[in-house]
């Protein structure tokens, strides 16, 4: 039943966008992106600025390469990365890391991975820099200037980035990395892009010189093959347009720079087969790839069959889910997609998670289901269903199109760049796709799956901890299907019954007992008669978005020891019921169409619900809350067996993760041997009763009057208060009180610091060597003055994780990355008494090294601790965090936090408005001393 009056609907403006009668199927796409200053200085350097607001004052810039590792030749096989790193280490016009110091100094972050990237085609350099001062903008457009041609390669600027990068290498080098290898080398066989990782060799990284990698830079790096990207809160980009050509204007490229080729990909008739086996393999795993070439996208034709495409891997995916969910299914999770692997060659890819003895089965299965669909295509409801999923999303584009990320916008105009990709335009492709969708068929859509024959440059792996499936098993598991579907012994597909409405019987609207107003927060206050508390703040962030959460005291600390296993997977257990009253098979083709999604969490002291939601979807969220409140989730046998299996496959894989023990001792040595914090066991598993998760976590979301609920985002208060009044105020109250829980009263969890320094080494049988440092300080926060404390072992956290980032990596140039967190979990909500948590800094690095790093970190910290920050020091992170605080003031998720941790904070009394007001002024109070 929809409670929403179609006069009010918020989605009008798409409902009102008329279908494109005009268009022809071979009608061309503008070469010229829309919406976008495009142009090509004479230098041979294409260009890109658009005007755009979100978030505010703050620019995304770009500047595009076109070359990757496969230009390289063997003896510089990794340079290109190498090439990338040296960029931000030293240019002509900056030294010794001046544009980390410079980017941070403004407020923008440099991290691992974060500001650059390489592949095997491109390399990509991004920054997010502010733009209130003049200036900024202009000294951020010169950096990309410098990393053209102003790049410097000396001795001592390699030897400073040889460790990072080797670093960046090592830590490539787990299992995740050599299956992803492994797969690479499969795919791209008999082609230069096997031999062309981005990564590169250890031996060049060791010892390449600088002249083999200034070659490499001068012989690529030429304007003809690069583009850069503004796209930002520019008062107008004609002054920008001219920001890049007097920086870039009077750069010259060679007259005749290299060809940058395209390499072919051989095709194959026969598959490929590999069974991996990677002793510390997460688990087991069958990946099915089909190689073909890159599609064009040059007509409305072509934008025709991308959409058909996307609708067969969507409506793939929703049989493989329902699979997935089966008695005794194949495997536990399995998803179709295409990738475009490299510039010339994309890939339709298959992958599958299953039982560690499972992959010939999952294979079986994965191949049978797309035979299904050859033999007999998707059906009617199928397609329909997919239809509604693509229109809801390409909606919500169409309703955001004035408040799309600048990021968002910069990544359309690389692709058009580097990958050919029209930029139509979001009006005008709403348009196409409100037209072309009702017209694409089920048999259309069914069509792509001769995409999947295994005569279709096939590759076929299989990745087992230890050997169960043979090559052999594979080829007569794909030989095994082929004759089947040749002999037509494949059923069509089985539908389940879906019901029409998530709320059966509509329940009677509550009222409100109480209302208040917080103007200085924008927020309004509701007391319903069933005890719950609503707030609402209305914003204009998103025109397509509602996010809404709701939390009450009281989790599993409350628990008794001999229950805590079975009560923390009750969230687990009761999710693949089904919590809203119905499968999660079922739920998922109830909803499509609509954007509304809810999510659960049973913490330590708190239980909480979240959702996201299109406006006009907002009666469908919150029925799902009503659903969840008053549905008793039953355990039954299958979606039990299949929850356990799936814990047990879970605790297995981290059994066989070196990192395991190190974490395991980590956490004994910083919280004692707590059960708490304790990890799971096999022996722990099968002490987990089904029947008692269920039942707590129906009493977890029970009686609404403990709760508060706070809605964010692009509300109606007109339209939302009747939907909130019917199915939040409609949540029967129990007669009596289920878990009521004083939040001054609640148990603590049982953990111990450590009383004594300790330097201790967990070593873990590795296949390659790797290194991870963890140092753990203690930290106690005094009542007193708590909320200060807390904001500033924040700043203290961010402060730690720049200096030693700088000591470590750009210093000594041994670290790739360092991050310094802060832990205050284990202290119960209460408005009283001291907080003690830790703070960590962890890195990883060459084990032969890590006492050495060790103690450069602890000299490092006596030193802040002896002189102190500088004002630099401190003002660059102010600067940082006030930048972040800016970004965050334009997001509904930000608000929603800062909202919710004001009502939980140790200082509310009942008004919001005041706990609010002193979390958000500490940011200028911090002083270096």
């Amino acid at each position: 039943m929809d409670l929403l009056p179609a006069q009010i609907s918020q989605r009008h403006g798409f409902r009102s966008l008329k279908v494109a009668s005009n268009i022809s199927m071979e009608d061309v796409f503008d070469e010229k992106p829309v919406g976008v200053e495009y142009g090509r200085l004479d230098n041979g350097l294409r260009y890109y600025v658009r005007s755009n607001s979100k978030p505010k004052m703050r620019a995304a810039l770009a500047l595009a390469v076109k070359v990757g590792s496969v230009a390289e030749e063997e003896a510089e096989r990794g340079v290109a990365h190498i090439v990338e790193h040296l960029a931000f280490s030293a240019t002509q016009n900056y030294t010794n890391h001046d544009i980390v110091k410079f980017l941070e100094s403004i407020g923008a972050e440099f991290g691992a991975c974060q500001n650059a990237s390489t592949s095997a085609d491109e390399t990509i350099y991004e920054l997010l820099v502010p733009v209130d001062k003049p200036q900024l903008l202009s000294q951020a457009i010169s950096i990309l200037a410098e990393f053209t041609s102003e790049v410097r390669v000396s001795s001592e600027d390699l030897e400073k980035e040889r460790g990072a990068v080797l670093e960046e290498y090592r830590g490539s080098r787990n299992a995740n990395g050599r299956m992803q290898d492994a797969h690479w080398l499969l795919m791209m066989e008999g082609s230069k892009y096997a031999e062309r990782l981005p990564i590169g060799l250890e031996k060049v990284i060791r010892t390449v010189s600088p002249e083999t990698v200034k070659q490499f830079y001068q012989k690529w790096y030429h304007l003809h093959n690069m583009a850069v990207v503004a796209v930002g809160d520019f008062s107008d980009t004609q002054s920008v347009v001219e920001l890049i050509k007097m920086h870039f204007e009077q750069k010259v490229s060679a007259h005749n720079p290299p060809f940058v080729s395209d390499f072919l990909v051989p095709s194959h008739t026969e598959p490929r087969f590999s069974c991996f086996v990677e002793s510390e393999a997460g688990g087991s795993a069958v990946m099915i790839s089909c190689k073909m070439e890159v599609d064009e996208l040059k007509t409305v034709k072509d934008y025709r069959d991308s959409l058909v495409e996307s609708m067969f891997h969507c409506a793939l995916n929703q049989r493989y889910f329902k699979i997935s969910r089966r008695k005794d299914p194949p495997y536990f999770s399995c998803s179709s997609s295409a990738d475009v692997f490299v510039r010339t060659v994309k890939a339709y890819m298959m992958t599958a998670t299953c039982k560690e003895s499972g992959t010939v089965e999952a294979l079986e299965s994965m191949l049978m289901e797309i035979a299904r669909v050859r033999l007999h295509g998707f059906t009617e409801r199928e397609i329909s269903t997919v239809r509604a999923l693509l229109m809801s999303e390409i909606e919500s584009a169409y309703l955001e199109r004035d408040q799309m990320q600048s990021t968002s916008l910069r990544d359309e105009y690389l692709q058009h760049f580097l990958r050919n990709e029209p930029v139509v335009g979001i009006e005008f492709e709403a348009k196409l796709q409100k037209t072309i969708l009702p017209q694409i068929s089920a048999s259309e859509v069914s069509k792509y799956a001769e995409n999947y024959r295994t005569s279709c440059s096939c590759v076929v792996k299989t990745v087992e901890p230890q050997i169960h499936a043979t090559i052999d098993d594979l080829k007569a598991s794909v030989l095994n299907v082929n004759r089947i579907e040749k002999e037509k012994m494949i059923s069509p597909w089985d539908e389940e019954h879906i019901p029409e409405e998530i709320v059966s019987t509509m329940p009677d609207p509550g009222s409100i007992v109480q209302q208040l107003e917080f103007p200085s927060v924008g927020v309004h206050e509701l007391l319903l008669s069933n005890g719950m508390r609503v707030c609402y703040k209305c914003t204009d962030f998103l025109d397509d978005q509602v996010l809404f959460s709701g939390f009450t005291y009281g989790g599993l600390s409350e628990v008794p020891e001999d229950e805590h296993f079975s009560c923390s997977m009750a969230s687990t257990i009761a999710g693949e019921i089904g919590v809203f009253g119905y499968k999660p098979t079922v739920l998922m083709d109830m909803l499509a169409g609509k954007r509304a999604e809810v999510g659960t969490k049973i913490g330590a002291y708190m239980r909480s619900f979240s959702a996201d939601c299109s406006p006009t979807d907002l009666e469908t969220g919150l029925q799902l809350v009503y659903q969840l409140f008053t549905t008793n989730v039953v355990p039954g046998e299958e979606e039990v067996k299949i929850v356990m299996e799936m814990a047990e496959e879970a605790i297995h894989a981290q059994e066989r993760d070196p990192y395991t023990a190190f974490a395991n001792r980590v956490r004994e040595l910083n919280y004692g041997n707590s059960f708490f914090f304790r990890p799971i066991k096999i022996s722990d598993l099968q002490k987990v009763d089904p029947r008692k998760a269920c039942e707590y976590f129906n009493s977890c979301f029970k009686d609404p009057s403990s709760f508060t609920v706070l809605i964010v985002g692009n509300l109606d208060p007109s339209v939302a208060l009747p939907l909130i009044l019917q199915y939040l105020g409609g949540i029967p109250k129990p007669p009596e009180p289920i878990l009521h829980f004083n939040r001054d009263e609640l148990r603590g969890l049982p953990f111990t610091f450590p009383a004594s320094i300790i330097r201790e080494v967990v070593r873990s049988p590795m296949v390659e060597a790797q290194c991870s440092v963890q140092l753990t300080f203690p930290v106690e926060l005094k009542n007193g003055s708590m909320m200060e404390e807390v904001h500033f072992v924040g700043f203290l956290s961010k402060l730690l994780e720049t200096k030693i980032m700088q000591v470590l990596r750009f210093k000594h140039g041994q670290v790739y990355s360092v991050g310094v967190s802060v832990f205050l979990g284990g202290n119960k909500p209460s408005r009283n008494g001291d907080v003690r948590g830790d703070l960590s800094v962890n890195f990883s690095c060459d084990p032969d090294i890590s006492w050495k790093l060790v103690d450069i970190v602890l000299n490092e910290i006596s030193r802040l601790q002896e002189e102190g920050p500088s004002e630099q020091d401190v003002s660059t992170i102010l600067e940082i965090e006030q930048r972040a605080h800016e970004n965050g003031l334009q997001e509904n998720y930000y608000w929603l936090d800062r909202i919710l941790r004001s009502y939980q904070s140790r200082l509310y009394c009942g008004d919001v408005s005041a706990s609010f007001k002193v979390g958000n002024v500490q940011l200028v109070k911090f002083d270096p001393v």
